[in-house]
Parts: structure tokens; sequence; C-alpha cells
């Protein structure tokens, strides 16, 4: 967690492609990652990620690089200083609510929803998530070139 301008330490939620980034190395965005994950471990803090974005960087990795590249891949993230939050109804019909408002895809819209009820900052380089205005404080990560 980095420092606030108050001395607070700022609570973050990843979405899928902050994930992504990190396990591919992308140039710019891993960095960043990183650097928020060993603030996390630092502070004795843990970085969120929603269960339903932990699905879905399993099946993004398994989708493009394969069944043992997504096996290692959920190993090494076990390691890291990021708590997976379970989704009950209550957190699906939040999540299910932005999605219908702000038009997001439906993982985009899980990691949206808990960043707003943890009040923490989205990391991610998805621009689709200005369409929450100030409703959500996002740490934007630089975009992936395909």
């Amino acid at each position: 967690m980095t420092a606030s301008s108050r001395g607070q330490l700022r609570r973050f939620v990843f979405d899928a492609n902050a994930v992504i980034a990190l396990l591919e190395d992308r140039p710019g965005a891993a960095q960043r990652v990183r650097r928020i994950l060993e603030d996390a471990s630092r502070n004795q803090m843990s970085v969120l990620l929603s269960a339903v974005n932990w699905g879905e960087v399993f099946y993004i990795t398994w989708r493009l690089h394969g069944e043992v590249h997504a096996l290692e891949a959920e190993a090494k993230l076990r390691q890291l200083p990021i708590a997976v939050v379970a989704v009950d109804r209550e957190r699906a019909t939040r999540a299910a609510t932005l999605k219908q408002k702000h038009i997001l895809g439906y993982a985009d819209a899980f990691a949206a929803e808990l960043a707003i009820e943890r009040s923490a900052w989205l990391v991610t380089a998805d621009p689709e998530f200005s369409k929450l205005g100030k409703a959500l404080s996002v740490h934007p990560l630089p975009c992936h070139e395909k």
C-alpha cells in the first residue's frame, strides 16, 4: 500500500488485467503492480481480488498459454499478498447493478464493486472503468499493446 497525502495507507483492488500484467511481465505495468504488492507486504496488508477476477485470470492464462501454465500461475499467485474475496448474493447483486448501469464487462463489475465497497483504488489498465466517474478511484496502469 502506498502512503496517501494524509499519511494513511491506501487499499488496492486488482482487476484481472493487473494480475495478468504481472504474470506476463508487461513493461511499465508489471513494475507498478510489483511495487503495490511489495508495499502491501511491507505494511502487512493484502491487495484484494474478487474471486470472479481470480477465475478470470486462471481462464485467460489457460486459454492463452495452456493448462500447465495456468496451474503454475495459480501457484505463484498464492504466494503473493493477495486476498481473494468471495462472492455472495449481495455482492453479486451490487456487481450486476454496476454492470447494468455502466455497461461494464461481467467480471469487471465485480472488481469495481469490491473497490467501491472497500473504499479502495482499483488497479487496472482498462479505460472502461472511467464510465463510473467519481464513484470509483482508479490507479491506472499503462495500456497493453496486443
